[in-house]
C-alpha cells in the first residue's frame, strides 16, 4: 500500500523515546520530512541520529520544546516553519500526568496536567489548522490512552485530561477543509510510562514488578505487551494520504485488552 508520504512534513511532539520516537521512525522510513522534538536538546540529537542511521532518511530535524509552555510552543511553530515549512502532519503527544487517586492529588497537579495534556494539544492544533485549510490537506493524530475507552484506576488526572472530545469536536469542525482528525491511545505498550505505573502499583501492593507484568499479561488475549513499533504503525496509516475516510475516531491498540465497546 502506499501510504503517500513520501516529501510530507510530519511534526512529532515528545519524540525523543517511547511511542514519539517509534512514530516519528515510521514516519521515516516512509519518507516523510519528519520534525523531532522534546524537552531534552540532547536527547533528540541523539535519537535523531539513530532514526537517520536505522532509515536512511537524513531529512530529521529537531528542536526542544516543553509542551506546558505556550511560549516554548510559539518558538517551535517558528522554527519548524523556518526549517521545514508548515507542517502538514501533527502528531500530538505528550508525557502522562502524575499517577494517583483523587486524594493524592493537589490543584497544582491539576492545573499542570491540564497545561500539559489537554491545553498543550489545543496550542499545537492552532498553529497549524490555518495552513492545513489554505492547503485543502491535513491531518491530526493526537496520541491520548487506552481510559478514554475504560478508565484506568489510580491514574484520576490521566482519566480526566484525555482529548477525545476536542477530537471529535475538531474533526466534524474542518472534515469539509480536506482535515482529517483521529485520537490513538496506548493500551500496555512497552515503554517507560508503562514501567512507571506497573512500578506503583507493584510498591502499593508490596510485590515483584514481574508479578504486575505477568498478571498485566494474562488480561490481554493477544498474551504479551505491545511494541512501539507496533502502536506506530496504525498512527501513521491514520496520518496518510492512505486514508481518506477515517476522521473523528477514537482508537485504542490494546491487542484485545478492554472489554469496554
Amino acid at each position: 500500500m502506499d501510504l503517500k508520504l513520501n516529501g510530507k512534513r510530519v511534526l512529532v511532539m515528545a519524540s525523543s523515546k517511547g511511542l514519539g520516537k517509534a512514530v516519528a521512525a515510521e514516519f521515516a522510513r516512509e519518507g516523510a520530512v519528519v520534525f523531532l522534538t522534546s524537552r531534552s536538546e540532547e536527547a533528540l540529537s541523539v535519537t535523531a541520529g539513530e532514526i537517520r542511521r536505522e532509515t536512511g532518511n537524513e531529512e530529521i530535524h529537531f528542536a526542544p520544546c516543553d509542551m506546558s509552555s505556550a511560549n516554548d510552543i510559539t518558538r517551535l511553530f517558528k522554527t519548524v516553519r523556518k526549517t521545514i515549512g508548515a507542517p502538514d502532519i501533527l502528531i500530538n503527544n505528550t508525557g502522562g500526568p502524575k499517577a494517583g487517586g483523587f486524594e493524592g492529588v493537589e490543584d497544582a497537579d491539576w492545573i499542570h496536567a491540564f497545561e500539559q495534556n489537554l491545553l498543550s494539544y489545543t496550542r499545537t492544533i492552532r498553529e497549524v489548522l490555518p495552513s492545513m485549510k489554505e492547503n485543502g490537506w491535513g491531518r491530526i493524530i493526537n496520541i491520548s490512552s487506552s481510559s478514554t475507552k475504560e478508565v484506568i484506576d489510580g491514574i484520576i488526572l490521566s482519566n480526566t485530561m484525555r482529548v477525545v472530545g476536542l477530537s471529535k469536536s475538531l474533526a466534524r469542525e474542518t472534515a469539509a477543509d480536506g482535515i482529517l482528525v483521529n485520537t490513538v491511545g496506548p493500551g500496555r505498550i512497552e515503554t517507560d510510562r508503562i514501567i512507571e505505573l506497573d512500578s506503583i502499583t507493584a510498591e502499593k501492593r508490596g510485590i515483584p514488578l514481574e508479578q504486575i507484568t505477568e498478571e498485566q499479561r494474562t488480561r490481554i488475549p493477544i498474551g504479551r505487551y505491545g511494541k512501539p513499533d507496533e502502536f506506530a504503525r496504525a498512527v501513521v496509516f491514520l496520518a496518510s494520504g492512505a486514508n481518506t475516510y477515517l476522521t473523528g475516531q477514537s482508537l485504542v491498540i490494546d491487542g484485545g485488552m478492554l472489554k469496554a465497546l
